[in-house]
């Protein structure tokens, strides 16, 4: 059989060819391979050049290789946290003709460390928290695309410094499948497994010494379970107000947000006792919102900025009659945006008096609006409205801005 690379773009396989694949993973020369640390796998993992690219190399058998390189290429068009699949090579021989284990290449995830790596200087409880919290993210993020993992664990993670925080991103997607919805049962497992295994990965960093004393392994195993469940509830729980209670949708925007999470569709429905308006939480990309302003409202406007104008006017198309999403009589949203930007955005910022805006541009302005209006109705316990708002803002917030 001759050597095959079944790769995701053209360039990939001419910068593998140069690699030794007559020669069995264990083995493969110092000059080719690249220091990096590992982590702990079931499979021989090394990490080599590539051309410009580091790539990681796991010996496995060509049905699992051509199975979780599909699965890792699904989680990329599906914009999920998890390493780039590049190639799988088959047909490998050694220099006698016999058959050598098939390979699957996926890219080096810059920055990252696996778990036990970060472990090497005894980490603080809050920190390892904090990853437990992004690993916990990451499994919330998998099943809501459908993504049952099987064998959540740290060893088959990577983090990477995230600001303050940790991202966590799948790195072993060989015991994965991806169906149109799990079962309760299916993500509960996966919980069950992450818990398990967890706890066992800290009691062996326990064993070695590179634990700090003040952490019980199975009780950060369950910490990760409890944090999956607010996650998971606060995601996928259904909430319904009355339109007229605009703050209370705010403050549940708001909440996503602060978990990492974005609104990213809402819909209207009619009830008995009035309308009410329940969320779809998504997760979006990175720059997701400065596109879907400008695609919109043909506004270009920073990303923290762009979300909260966009919330705002989602939150207010669904108090639009003729807002009837997937029937092709309701108004398109192209045409509801262009109204909220006639009927809402430009009066609320005409009404700020220019020479009191200083640097801060129309979208920076509308922004401030909304964060004062979202304060104003807190403390009523009522949405208190944009004019009012808008009159409190000018009066109390404006007079301390320098001047452009």
């Amino acid at each position: 059989m001759e050597l095959q690379i079944t790769a995701t773009s053209p360039e990939h396989p001419a910068a593998l060819l140069d690699l030794p694949w007559s020669i069995p993973l264990e083995e493969w020369p110092d000059e080719c391979l690249v220091a990096l640390p590992r982590g702990i796998s079931r499979h021989i993992v090394r990490f080599a050049r590539a051309g410009d690219e580091v790539v990681a190399v796991k010996e496995v058998g060509e049905w699992a290789a051509t199975r979780e390189y599909g699965l890792l290429r699904d989680l990329d068009r599906l914009a999920v946290p998890a390493v780039d699949a590049v190639a799988v090579v088959t047909g490998r021989t050694d220099e006698h003709g016999d058959p050598l284990e098939p390979a699957l290449v996926t890219r080096h995830l810059k920055g990252s460390l696996p778990y036990r790596s970060m472990f090497e200087t005894t980490m603080r409880p809050s920190t390892i928290k904090r990853l437990l919290d992004a690993l916990a993210v990451l499994l919330v993020r998998l099943h809501l695309i459908g993504f049952a993992w099987g064998d959540c664990s740290l060893s088959n993670t990577l983090f990477r410094r995230d600001a303050g925080a940790y991202a966590a991103y799948l790195v072993d997607a060989e015991t994965g499948q991806i169906q149109p919805r799990l079962t309760d049962g299916q993500r509960e497992y996966d919980v069950e497994v992450a818990r398990v295994n967890i706890a066992g990965e800290l009691m062996d960093l326990e064993a070695g010494g590179s634990l700090h004393p003040s952490v019980d392994p199975v009780l950060f195993g369950q910490a990760i379970a409890e944090r999956y469940g607010e996650l998971w509830h606060e995601l996928t729980r259904q909430s319904v107000y009355p339109l007229t209670k605009r703050h209370y949708i705010d403050r549940r925007i708001r909440r996503l947000n602060d978990l990492g999470f974005d609104v990213a569709e809402m819909q209207i429905q009619r009830s008995p006792d009035g309308d009410a308006v329940t969320f779809l939480p998504k997760v979006v990309d990175a720059g997701h919102h400065q596109r879907q302003l400008l695609r919109l409202t043909g506004m270009d406007a920073e990303e923290n900025q762009a979300r909260s104008l966009l919330n705002d006017l989602e939150t207010w198309m669904v108090s639009q009659e003729d807002y009837a999403p997937g029937d092709p009589l309701g108004a398109r949203p192209e045409v509801l945006a262009h109204r909220w930007v006639r009927d809402v955005f430009r009066p609320a910022v005409r009404a700020v008096p220019q020479e009191l805006r200083g640097a801060a541009d129309v979208a920076q302005i509308y922004h401030e609006l909304l964060e004062h209006r979202w304060q104003l109705s807190e403390q009523a316990q009522r949405d208190v409205g944009m004019e009012a708002a808008v009159e409190d803002y000018v009066r109390t917030v404006l007079p301390p801005r320098p001047p452009a």
